[in-house]
């Protein structure tokens, strides 16, 4: 799976960086034949940004944005929130719905 990290008015750590890559790594583990992973590290403000997004298979991208005083618990946050889109859509079943008729 490729992984790019990308930063927007704000330089990052190498260690940041590192955290990122591993959280992508774990998170593909997760997902259903990722393809690529994006993170992008903002700064809006006073506040620090963090973005995930996923690509997944024959699927749409799943993206998941969060902001905190500092870009690690920005990171942390769109972690959960990505980890919550990726196990709703990997355990997603698509089959219509039939509605039998009431037996009486």
């Amino acid at each position: 799976m490729k992984t790019t990290i990308t930063t927007r008015h704000c330089e990052i750590s190498d260690t940041l960086r590192r955290r990122a890559e591993s959280i992508t790594e774990r998170l593909s583990l997760v997902a259903l034949n990722p393809i690529e992973a994006t993170v992008v590290f903002g700064q809006e403000g006073l506040s620090s940004t963090a973005e995930l997004q996923f690509r997944v298979a024959r699927d749409t991208p799943l993206i998941a944005k969060a902001a905190a005083e500092d870009h690690r618990t920005a990171l942390d946050r769109a972690e959960e929130k990505m980890r919550r889109q990726i196990e709703r859509s990997s355990g997603r079943v698509r089959t219509s719905r039939r509605q039998d008729a009431p037996q009486s």
